[in-house]
């Protein structure tokens, strides 16, 4: 009875033992598998444990392996005997350069103390994947994509940096930078050109400077650069000098060589502004200065500069609420046949009513209009008028005379308005009467220009007229590859022509390439009877426009009657008009 009973507790035993030899390989594979990593270290960092995941992580071959332990399980070992020796838990990331690339894990350090012993457990997770989606975050944050250059609020922080710190007693500059006419180069060789172009620009600006110097592009075509800290603002001048030297060299890309200058506006502190938006604002000023003096240059902010923004915000204010109540008008002006006197047509000049009547020229207000982006607004209005008028407009100049209205170079490479403004023409119900007048830059975009917009007025008869040319882009190669019906060759070639040798031979070219191209040539800017007298004997010029036969009128001035253009010999009254009546084309 008693082995029996013996016997039974030995099997009791077994039992327990197979049981608890159970649940251990249980929780064993539990841990093996858990997703997280899992290491036990005792008090010398050696590992006790360790689940498939942490193997992984810290680079072992596999769980409980001793062979070529790795960098990362090295590392690990050390940080394990610090941390029980100070006793308190940890939480860190680490980041590990593994054969298969560069991993980062969160870790949880705890001291733990099992059977009087020492241990130290660790858990981690991979978070790679998070900290790379972070650091992109960051990236497209504070670095610009396209050249890797800081982005604005990177330059605003260290500005603002420096005037909160015991180094705002240092001396700064800001210096505005520009492209001049990007545009044109991202139209005529494309935008990934432009791009590269931008990326290369950026090199070069970034060659000569210190560390302590910061250089942000800011938008397209618009840089910033934070020199840092300056002893005058003679050192200034030199280093922006250099800078435009290196600018002014080509720049060769994709077998392209591509000349660019850069506009430079640069305020200094404390001199300019004591804040980075008075500073940026004035060194933008100092910029546009320089933008309406001749481009490629540099120039120091100074007071005037600030009386003529604010002059020139006071234009825009005027501006915006002229065009909100539509106060523009039309004056006309006759291309006149110089050999029968007939009109071939008019064209409409927009005008200002100021808020005392006064009327302005156009001068004072389309290329802002341009600028601020309500030129396609204007040209609206402008064809408004033209429709309200057109009876008169018939009776004075002749039902055959065409109507040319100035559409400005960026509209014209805008298909989208360009496509409203040929529905607007469409719908006045006479849009053979119609001529568009650009100017040569238009047709930097000769392709898109060429295979867009111009059908869209082929099919409704609109004529194209080539204004102001000579003194744009005259290209040669572009001009034949546009289908145009007129060329209007610029004043300063007309003005005292039959005094200037040099002109004259430029005028028979001109008019040569324009009869073999089949477009009709119109010389403007008449003004003297020696200058019409020069077209008629020495050239077959047979239109032109200009205040020997009349200045820009308002169709509410005349009086029609029967007749044709007066061209008496006295040039000296351009005040009178000299058109008395309406003529044929």
């Amino acid at each position: 009875m008693e082995s029996l009973d013996r016997q039974f507790s030995a099997a009791a035993v077994d039992d327990c033992d197979a049981a608890a030899r159970a649940e251990l390989s249980f929780l064993r594979d539990i841990v093996r598998l858990l997703p997280a990593g899992v290491t036990v270290q005792d008090a010398q960092g050696r590992v006790l444990l360790m689940n498939d995941a942490a193997a992984s992580q810290l680079g072992v071959p596999c769980a409980g392996s001793s062979a070529a332990p790795s960098a990362a399980l090295g590392h690990r070992r050390d940080v394990a005997a610090e941390i029980l020796r100070s006793g308190r838990p940890v939480v860190a990331e680490e980041v590990a350069q593994l054969a298969h690339g560069r991993q980062v894990l969160l870790t949880s350090h705890r001291p733990i103390r099992i059977a009087d012993r020492e241990l130290l457990l660790s858990s981690s997770a991979d978070i790679s994947e998070q900290k790379a989606f972070e650091d992109q975050l960051f990236r497209s944050a504070f670095y610009d994509e396209l050249t890797d250059l800081p982005t604005r609020r990177v330059i605003e922080h260290r500005v603002g940096t420096l005037l909160s710190s015991g180094a705002s007693t240092e001396r700064f500059a800001l210096a505005f930078l520009d492209i001049d006419n990007f545009k044109h180069i991202n139209d005529y060789y494309g935008h990934a050109t432009g791009d590269a172009l931008l990326v290369e620009l950026a090199r070069r600006l970034d060659r000569e400077l210190r560390e302590s110097d910061v250089l942000s592009r800011i938008s397209g075509d618009e840089f910033l650069l934070l020199l840092h800290p300056i002893q005058s603002a003679d050192e200034v001048a030199d280093f922006i000098r250099s800078t435009l030297r290196r600018l002014t060299a080509p720049f060769f890309i994709d077998g392209s060589e591509i000349f660019a200058s850069t506009s430079i506006g640069v305020s200094l502190y404390p001199e300019h502004g004591r804040s980075y938006d008075v500073l940026c604002q004035n060194a933008d000023i100092a910029m546009y200065r320089v933008k309406s003096g001749g481009k490629g240059a540099a120039a120091f902010f100074d007071a005037a500069m600030e009386r003529e923004a604010q002059e020139r915000m006071k234009i825009e204010q005027s501006l915006r609420q002229a065009i909100l109540e539509k106060r523009f008008c039309c004056a006309f002006q006759a291309k006149v046949d110089i050999r029968t006197q007939e009109i071939l047509g008019v064209e409409a000049l927009v005008r200002l009513r100021g808020d005392e009547g006064v009327i302005q020229a156009p001068g004072a207000f389309v290329n802002l209009a341009v600028e601020l982006g309500l030129i396609d607004e204007l040209t609206h209005l402008v064809l408004t008028e033209i429709v309200k008028s057109i009876d008169l407009i018939n009776e004075t100049f002749g039902p055959n005379a065409t109507i040319s209205i100035n559409v400005a170079a960026r509209q014209a490479g805008n298909p989208g308005f360009m496509r409203s403004f040929a529905q607007a023409l469409e719908e006045t119900g006479f849009p053979r009467r119609f001529m568009i007048e650009v100017t040569e830059d238009a047709f930097v975009t000769k392709t898109l220009f060429q295979d867009e917009i111009l059908p869209m007025f082929r099919q409704l008869g609109v004529g194209i007229s080539i204004d102001d040319f000579g003194v744009g882009y005259s290209s040669l190669s572009a001009l034949a590859d546009i289908t145009a019906d007129e060329l209007k060759i610029d004043r300063s070639f007309i003005t005292d022509i039959h005094k200037r040798p040099r002109s004259q031979g430029i005028l028979r070219a001109i008019e040569s390439l324009s009869a073999a191209l089949g477009m009709t040539v119109i010389a403007e800017g008449v003004e003297s009877f020696e200058e019409l007298a020069y077209l008629q004997a020495a050239t077959k010029i047979r239109y032109a426009q200009g205040y020997y036969f009349s200045k820009p009128i308002f169709l509410d001035e005349l009086q029609p009657s029967a007749g044709h253009v007066v061209s008496d010999t006295r040039a000296e009254d351009f005040s009178r008009p000299r058109i008395a009546a309406r003529g044929g084309r």
